[in-house]
């Protein structure tokens, strides 16, 4: 595939350094690039398997962030996340250098901009799952998609990332810091808009407004939730002027599911019947999920055979209950979720499934969104059976709002209790010093919180 390279004038032939390579939104684009014959390097604080993965690949990777990195690599363009500040060593080594900076949102725009179906996945729950299902469907009817997932998939490799030689690329379209106005779709996906990010956003109103913008930059399709309120606002403020596709559950939409039964559903189009469809993924969600995906790929031609041997084959992403081990009738599996929509919907999903006790363990994620969804993570994390929780990880913030994990902790009210650990070794010894064959022990956050899974794991099988 040779696009990229022949039309992109702004990265043609240059030399990529990428920081924090081995981050979940970077290694996706060092893949792609890599894919599309771009020489790259990249700097990380932290030797992961991500990391490793990165090196095989035949790019060099300098452990720390050091102004020396940029001079070793000669690079033309310094690729940065929302994370890196402009004191960052090697931002400021390149602005001294007239080196262009340029960040990571506008990288993976202007990869998009290469596509003539770049199908772009966003709201506020749901982007990699739906984004993955998309992924496994495309392939599955032979489209040799590019794609840009926010987790790691068994059939990219393990990888989240990809290089194909068709005009359709799936990414993620993040709402946070209007990430998602820098990229070029032709198809949009809006799953739903939920109170987040409101440390940038300020008010709902902003958020759906965003999303409004985002509409009026989609050039083709919006695919749209068509039971979610905020969506249909955001949607019927904007100048769009495509043709609008709807899911949900209510038969007044477009692709909506009859007969949901134990992971399965009769797919309807318009009130006709299209495929009998088995999931591999548990939960009422991810039903609204694989809608989502089937209204996309179906509106694009993908027939309905290949969309339910896509959605039966997918069996998850990486950190999205993620089974990790099993032994001694304990399961330890990890998910993503952060917002208590999400453990919610994760809770309840495990809840389905034979289990007898769930033990979820939690790290709260930035002050502000703790303090100001108290309540709501309290009543999502009270339907687990036993709960855990670690200090809150401030993320990008401060502690100046005078939360801590033990508010949270009082007003969780599930059946065996909630506690709270600082140290997650002290969490993985008690939690597998207390835990019992049936039990299924769920980490869930969007920090290092599986790191805690991790030990678990090992603890259970040095034990054996």
């Amino acid at each position: 595939m040779e696009k990229l390279l022949n039309v992109n004038s702004r990265l043609k032939g240059k030399k990529i350094h990428l920081i924090g390579i081995g981050g979940s939104g970077m290694y996706p684009l060092a893949q792609i690039l890599h894919g599309n014959g771009y020489l790259l390097t990249g700097s990380d604080n932290n030797e992961t398997d991500t990391v490793g993965a990165v090196r095989e690949m035949g790019i060099s990777v300098f452990m720390g962030h050091s102004p020396k990195n940029i001079a070793v690599s000669c690079c033309e363009v310094v690729v940065r996340s929302a994370a890196i500040g402009d004191d960052n060593p090697e931002i400021v080594a390149a602005r001294e250098q007239n080196i262009e900076v340029m960040e990571r949102a506008e990288l993976l725009g202007l990869i998009t901009a290469e596509y003539s179906k770049a199908v772009c996945v966003s709201g506020t729950h749901g982007k990699t799952t739906v984004s993955s299902m998309l992924t496994y469907i495309f392939l599955s009817a032979g489209t040799d998609i590019s794609a840009v997932i926010g987790g790691k998939l068994g059939i990219l490799s393990n990888g989240s990332g990809r290089t194909g030689t068709s005009d359709v690329m799936i990414c993620e379209a993040c709402e946070y810091s209007d990430t998602f106005l820098h990229l070029y779709p032709n198809i949009s996906v809006i799953l739903n808009i939920d109170e987040d990010h409101l440390e940038y956003f300020k008010t709902m109103e902003n958020l759906r407004n965003s999303f409004t913008k985002f509409c009026n930059i989609t050039s083709d399709v919006l695919v749209i939730n068509g039971g979610d309120s905020n969506t249909a606002t955001a949607v019927k403020n904007s100048d769009f002027s495509g043709t609008i596709v709807t899911f949900g559950f209510d038969c007044e939409n477009d692709y909506f599911p009859r007969n949901i039964q134990n992971r399965e559903f009769d797919l309807m189009f318009r009130g006709d019947f299209l495929k009998h469809i088995k999931l591999s993924v548990p939960g009422e969600h991810n039903v609204l999920n694989a809608l989502a995906a089937c209204a996309t790929t179906h509106h694009c031609g993908i027939g309905e055979s290949s969309i339910a041997k896509g959605l039966e084959s997918f069996t998850g992403a990486g950190r999205r209950f993620e089974i990790l081990a099993e032994k001694g009738g304990i399961t330890v599996a990890d998910d993503y979720a952060h917002h208590p929509a999400e453990i919610e919907a994760t809770l309840k999903a495990a809840k389905t499934m034979d289990f007898k006790r769930i033990w979820a363990i939690h790290q709260p994620f930035t002050y502000s969104r703790t303090k100001s969804m108290l309540n709501e993570f309290a009543a999502s994390l009270s339907i687990a059976d036993k709960v855990t929780l670690t200090e809150i990880m401030g993320g990008r913030e401060s502690d100046t709002l005078g939360v801590k994990t033990e508010d949270l902790v009082e007003l969780v009210n599930c059946k065996e209790g909630c506690n709270k650990l600082a140290d997650f070794g002290q969490i993985a010894d008690y939690v597998a010093d207390n835990s019992e064959s049936g039990d299924l022990i769920i980490t869930l956050g969007c920090g290092d919180v599986n790191k805690i899974a991790k030990k678990i794991v090992e603890s259970l099988y040095f034990s054996s």
